[in-house]
């Protein structure tokens, strides 16, 4: 049965503005049906263009609080997990006080209460009837770089459909057998069958969430794929858009948004990668922009995935300047710097660490070790195959001849995230689809690798004391891993529902207080974990189909990410772009507007 709709009640007042920039204050309570109050509850704010908003969540008795700089014909909204929404119109205004009353804007009818839950649902209810193997195929091939699950990719389709999907994700580095591909659109085909979904899924509430804040900011169009996103020293964010060979830069504070056009190239679209099928509209570039890290010098530094180039832009002279690294690097990812500003990123598909000095301008590419002789041969195949593709555009001719079709995704290793350990400067790799980290000495370049606990490692990060906390993206998990004694530690992640499971993607480790920050893409939230307690807190997203990357720390507080699903328009509003949660900003709203009350 649909649980029933939520009633809102809410009383809004335009406070005194304790600064200037406040053009509009909140406050109200929002209730349960039976007029209890809505614990963690997300309370959110559009702007007068409905792409950037703002979102409080309710405390225990169902009270908010929230300040904005919007200004004109807003939109507020309450959102709770299990309930209809209550949209409602507000007007921002720059007056010192004004009374609004604002009048609860109820459905015409109950929302199906399937359309709004997360992706994990229909995830957890797919039919693998014990086939465990290919269901670790699809966790981790299939949830890759979007998810899958939501409103627009759960649409009934038959066997033939779901295979030209799959396909056409093959196309783009998902690595199934053909095997597995056919038993995963059998599953998808008779899972996905457009059928309603009852199911719970509870996000939890506590004081410390009431306390937090989140902003976000639309950028770009319904194909804008912004996969990074990064705080430079300036304290602005910047994002790398894969897709159009763009740099957004956000000014966080006025929410101004700029755009810089990476420099052309001679290659064809996509790069090295033209005779992939890629998708119209949303790789329309060249370069396929990925990662960054800034140097002391104030340059960011870029890897350029399709194109195989690391590039370097100064933020205040905006000029670009490109390095070519060589084609048989393929698909340049993850890039950290090290405390001598020497430049180390992995390079996915052809199994190598890049070390690239900008003193002297010079990359060392470090071949990683092959786990067997099926994974050696096919990373020697792949620039070639690649080459013979390109003669071929758009038509992944290189597909027929590629090994995976036969061995599965482990034949590629894809040495994915990279971190250097602050405690003794060693580089630290992890290769994703054979679930290892590794180890490489920033002086001889000596490598070890380690078996992890958990399948699936992803984009792992250290903290102050160097100490290694790995994503398990394939095992819903989160790994702690101590150089020093060499041991793991492993723990899961709590579902938000019965059967469900999450698809961390990415973490960072605020080095100020040793809390981690982690991507959950399977089910519209972002979590904290705390590993004095081992307690992980889950923040809802007031966005659904939210896929976060790599987080960024702001020296005032706030977790930065970019919000990047590929394709951008099955994201919530049709648009993806920046999110920042401030964990304290909900309280200093309340703390503010209880002062300008009294």
């Amino acid at each position: 049965m649909f649980r029933s709709s939520l009633i809102f009640l809410l009383t809004a007042v335009s406070l005194l503005a304790p600064a200037a920039c406040d053009a509009a204050s909140f406050t109200g309570h929002v209730l349960l049906p039976d007029g209890k109050p809505a614990f963690g509850a997300m309370l959110t704010v559009f702007d007068e263009s409905r792409q950037n908003r703002e979102t409080v969540y309710t405390a225990a008795d169902g009270s908010f609080a929230i300040r904005t700089a919007f200004a004109g014909q807003l939109q507020m909204r309450a959102r709770l997990a299990g309930y209809d929404d209550a949209v409602l119109p507000a007007t921002g205004s720059e007056q010192a006080r004004q009374d609004v009353s604002l009048t609860l804007k109820s459905f015409d009818g109950p929302e199906p209460a399937s359309l709004s839950l997360a992706a994990s649902a229909f995830n957890a209810r797919l039919p693998w009837d014990g086939n465990f193997a290919v269901r670790t195929t699809f966790v981790s091939q299939c949830n890759y770089c979007h998810q899958l699950g939501n409103a627009t990719t759960r649409v009934p389709r038959s066997h033939q459909e779901w295979l030209a999907e799959i396909n056409k994700m093959e196309a783009i580095l998902a690595l199934p057998s053909q095997r597995e591909k056919s038993k995963i659109a059998a599953v998808l085909t008779k899972g996905f069958d457009g059928q309603p979904v009852q199911a719970s899924q509870f996000y939890g509430a506590s004081a410390e969430l009431a306390r937090a804040k989140v902003r976000e900011w639309n950028a770009g169009d319904d194909f804008t794929f912004i996969h990074d996103a990064d705080i430079a020293r300036d304290q602005k964010l910047y994002g790398t858009d894969e897709g159009h060979d763009l740099l957004w830069v956000l000014d966080r504070p006025s929410g101004k948004i700029e755009r810089y056009p990476l420099p052309d190239i001679d290659l064809p679209r996509g790069g090295y990668f033209s005779g992939m099928t890629l998708p119209i509209g949303v790789f329309s570039g060249k370069h396929g922009p990925h990662s960054m890290a800034q140097t002391s010098d104030g340059r960011i530094w870029i890897t350029n995935s399709l194109s195989s180039t690391l590039m370097s832009f100064d933020p205040a002279s905006h000029q670009f300047k490109t390095y070519p690294i060589g084609e048989d690097t393929i698909y340049l990812h993850t890039i950290r710097a090290d405390a001598h500003d020497v430049l180390w990123f992995t390079s996915v598909a052809s199994n190598h660490v890049v070390r690239f000095d900008p003193k002297t301008e010079k990359a060392t590419v470090i071949r990683l070790p092959s786990n067997g002789p099926a994974q050696w041969v096919s990373e020697l195949l792949l620039p070639t195959l690649l080459r013979i593709g390109s003669w071929f555009p758009g038509q992944a001719m290189h597909l027929n001849l590629s090994t995976h079709r036969i061995f599965g995704y482990s034949v590629l290793p894809f040495p994915y995230g990279i971190d250097v350990n602050p405690s003794d400067g060693s580089i630290w790799y992890a290769k994703l689809n054979v679930s290892k980290i590794g180890r490489i000495d920033s002086v001889t370049l000596a490598i070890q690798e380690w078996d992890t606990p958990m399948r699936g490692p992803r984009r792992p990060r250290f903290d102050q004391n160097g100490i290694l906390w790995i994503p398990a993206f394939d095992d819903s998990g989160l790994m702690r891993f101590d150089p020093a004694t060499q041991s793991f530690a492993t723990f899961k992640i709590p579902p938000i529902g019965a059967g469900e499971y999450e698809t961390p993607y990415a973490l960072n480790v605020d080095r100020r207080n040793g809390e981690v920050w982690m991507s959950a893409n399977n089910s519209d939230r972002i979590l904290r974990f705390f590993p004095a307690t081992g307690q992980f807190l889950s923040y809802p997203s007031p966005t659904r189909v939210t896929f976060l990357r790599d987080f960024a720390f702001a020296q005032d507080g706030n977790v930065c990410s970019s919000s990047s699903n590929l394709p951008s328009y099955a994201i919530e509003g049709g648009r993806g772009g920046f999110i920042c949660v401030d964990p304290f900003g909900g309280e200093m709203d309340r703390q503010a507007l209880s002062q300008g009350s009294n």
